[in-house]
């Protein structure tokens, strides 16, 4: 009686799995998606009510099920081990408590002559199996095959070493955020190499704060090291110091900055001919909208800057709630100034405070120009009872700049809100999602690049434009490569701005705009790089745990629009992708400047998005959002107030928070900047041990002994690859994720190399109550 009732117990649950595939299953194709789901559905619940009523043909048809199941699903994705998971494992294992002795023990005999049972006995299902294997392999054979953009350019070999063009500066110190004003991120040591990287072992750690209150927010820092000392910031911005060599502890500040509102990087300044307090200082802008400065030998404030030590950053900003203005990028100094510009709260309403990039003297604190879009002959401040123009784009991303050029090169979002631009004015729309060459020493535009046309998708550039010099038609010509959300990379020559790789204007798609909407028809397109964009999504494409989960992707696939990058947001859902992180976000690439190759990470998660009608967003109670400390104030609803619309904006995942795209969702490559050419990619970050490919939050650095470090991935793992062939050829498990960039320098105490990373997290994912500094060298022999 007890295995009748287990029976009967499963064929209940296979029954109720039935219902859900078979109404999900007609919703998915009555928007135009597969009917697979209809069918396995009825078939299935055929099966359970066969085995309902004791019936051994259950056993059979279920056996039928998982054939026609396999068929499909190699025709559809191939052999494929993450697309294929969804498809078959829940079958499969269903399958087997099916088949077990103790169902078809409590089973009737079937009624069917000798032949139709071998027909079904074991034998014969493994052979059902292979013909739904060899059939599903010549459909998937003989199937189109999509185009990935990250092949367009073409491959090439690892190459061999080149002219030294410059850039990198030699010295055993990382003394800028990037490594070097330029962003290169490249180190000249040799110490640890692909042979010997294995015996890197943990040299020393150090906790991100001294204070409770400096433990709470996440931690995204990249730290430098400068004579002996590693600065570097908690998610509070408390600023510290620690002994390079030890990890001791040399001084700490008080908490400057607020939960949530993360510091990712400080910027260092040798005073010109200066000696004593002061001399060298540590220069940060705070997430409470501070300019500070530090003296770095003892972390006290320098009397001479600002007022006793601090410059208020909101002076000449317009009024706005508390934390809707704040810096979550290091400064960048350029000829004496402290250049920055400060992230403005998402798409909350029209007229957030402006995107106004300043200068202040790095000695005085005193402004030097500011850049304000809305009124270009203005360099200074806005006189009394008037502000900086409101709404414009801004900049939260890292800077770069070239000292001999005097120029600096500011990353810039799009102008608030994100998702509605028809408000936008001639400047907004000309400065928006571009990279702009400011003159360092008066703030005039000496050039702008545009890598996204009227941006209604949140494609601001994240990523800090990287100045290194490329070979080209056997000249060394000074580039910059500009990185996009997008997933496309833009070679510029950085005096001029002009494309020194091929961009091409496409038609971009129109339908879904809303009425007071302008779109751009054409958008830029690097078409002679390696794109990271993706292929265009499919409803193949949708991923999940389980088959229900999955078929819930896919039916929200079938009801959004998609017609490929740059599908226009609207009153109805569309798909983005990718999505707001990227593509490339602010982690930045690498350059081994020897070799001319660069690598970075990308990613590939969607976004979907729906726009909202004002009368109904109000009646739902949508309104501008908290301070942005809090994980609840990013994605979700954006108030967008001031416009017809506000937006309902979320990463397109299944009720299991997990992305709806089959992995891999995340790569780490390497390009040749000279030939424009891919020389590796693949997947980048591990789940249950295996390559899976998550999204990365972080970027690398790389040596000329051929290694590159990172972090970056969800995994929490720190890991060395070699660039040659961007296999991993050591890693680390960390306590937490880190999301920072490591750096890597030499001791003056001991002449050894080490590897730095911060581990703690985002504050988007947890608070950093046990995030350390954690340093690696070789073994001591």
């Amino acid at each position: 009686m007890l295995r009748l009732i287990l029976v009967r117990g499963l064929a209940a649950v296979l029954g109720v799995i039935a219902v859900i595939l078979m109404y999900g299953g007609i919703v998915l194709a009555a928007n135009g998606g597969s009917i697979y789901y209809a069918l396995a559905g009825v078939a299935l619940g055929i099966s359970a009510s066969l085995l309902f009523v004791k019936r051994r043909e259950g056993v059979w048809l279920y056996g039928g099920i998982i054939c026609v199941t396999m068929a499909w699903a190699i025709a559809e994705v191939g052999f494929d081990g993450w697309s294929l998971m969804p498809r078959l494992i829940a079958w499969l294992l269903f399958g087997l408590l099916v088949a077990s002795p103790w169902v078809r023990g409590t089973l009737q005999p079937a009624t069917m002559t000798s032949s139709i049972r071998k027909l079904f006995s074991w034998r014969g299902m493994a052979g059902c199996l292979l013909v739904a294997i060899a059939l599903g392999s010549a459909i998937h054979m003989t199937s189109p095959r999509r185009f990935d953009p990250r092949y367009q350019a073409g491959m090439v070999s690892f190459p061999e070493v080149r002219a030294a063009a410059g850039g990198a500066e030699s010295g055993r110190d990382w003394p800028q955020w990037g490594g070097n004003l330029a962003g290169e991120r490249f180190s000249p040591l040799t110490q640890i190499t692909p042979n010997n990287v294995g015996q890197l072992e943990l040299a020393w750690t150090a906790p991100v704060a001294a204070t409770e209150a400096g433990k709470t927010g996440g931690l995204e820092v990249t730290p430098l090291m400068v004579n002996g000392i590693v600065y570097s910031c908690s998610g509070t911005h408390e600023i510290f110091a620690v002994d390079a060599e030890t990890g001791k502890p040399v001084w700490h500040s008080p908490v400057l900055g607020a939960p949530g509102r993360p510091c990712r990087g400080i910027a260092y300044y040798r005073v010109p001919n200066a000696t004593g307090a002061c001399a060298g200082r540590i220069l940060t802008a705070t997430g409470t909208a501070l300019l500070v400065a530090l003296d770095a030998r003892t972390g006290k404030p320098c009397s001479d800057f600002g007022t006793n030590g601090k410059v208020n950053l909101l002076e000449g900003l317009s009024t706005a709630p508390e934390g809707y203005y704040r810096v979550t990028s290091a400064p960048q100094i350029v000829r004496g100034k402290v250049v920055l510009g400060g992230w403005v709260s998402d798409g909350q309403y029209w007229g957030e405070p402006s995107g106004a990039i300043r200068a202040f003297d790095a000695v005085t604190g005193k402004l030097a120009w500011a850049w304000d879009m809305g009124r270009p002959d203005r360099t200074g401040a806005p006189p009394p009872g008037e502000s900086y123009t409101r709404a414009t784009p801004n900049s939260w991303a890292p800077m770069s700049a070239d000292e001999k050029l005097g120029l600096v090169y500011v990353p810039t979002g799009n102008a608030t809100p994100d998702y509605f631009g028809a408000q936008r004015r001639s400047f907004d729309d000309k400065y928006s999602s571009s990279v702009v060459a400011l003159d360092a020493d008066s703030g005039r535009v000496r050039w702008s690049f545009q890598t996204t046309h009227h941006d209604v998708w949140d494609y601001d550039v994240a990523s800090q434009p990287v100045l290194t010099d490329i070979s080209t038609g056997g000249h060394v010509v000074p580039a910059v490569v500009q990185f996009t959300k997008r997933g496309e990379i833009f070679v510029l020559d950085r005096r001029t701005g002009t494309p020194l790789r091929p961009v091409i204007e496409k038609p971009a798609p129109q339908d879904g705009k809303v009425p007071q909407e302008r779109l751009s028809p054409t958008q830029p397109f690097s078409d002679a790089m390696p794109s990271f964009r993706n292929p265009d999504v499919r409803e193949s494409d949708m991923w999940g745990v389980t088959p229900l989960d999955q078929l819930w992707c896919r039916i929200r696939f079938r009801q959004a629009r998609y017609e490929g990058p740059l599908t226009p947001p609207g009153t109805t859902p569309s798909i983005s992708s990718p999505g707001y992180v990227g593509g490339m976000n602010w982690g930045t690439g690498a350059v081994d400047v020897d070799h001319g190759v660069m690598v970075f990470t990308s990613g590939r998660v969607a976004n979907y998005v729906r726009l909202i009608e004002r009368r109904k967003a109000d009646a739902m109670g949508v309104k501008p959002i908290g301070d942005g400390s809090k994980a609840s104030d990013y994605g979700g609803m954006a108030a967008q107030a001031g416009t017809p619309y506000a937006a309902d904006i979320k990463l397109f995942m299944s009720p299991l928070a997990i992305p709806c795209q089959a992995p891999p969702l995340g790569f780490i490559s390497a390009v040749d900047l000279v030939t424009g050419k891919l020389v590796w990619s693949r997947p980048f970050g591990t789940m249950f041990g295996l390559q899976f490919g998550t999204p990365a939050i972080g970027g690398p650095i790389v040596t000329r002994a051929g290694l590159a470090f990172i972090g970056a991935s969800i995994d929490g793992r720190m890991q060395a690859i070699d660039i040659k062939t961007g296999k991993e050829v050591w890693h680390s498990q960390l306590p937490r994720g880190a999301f920072g960039t490591p750096i890597t320098y030499t001791s003056p105490k001991s002449g050894r190399q080490f590897v730095v990373i911060a581990a703690g997290s985002s504050p988007q994912l947890a608070g950093n109550d046990d995030a350390v500094l954690m340093a690696f060298a070789l073994k001591r022999r």
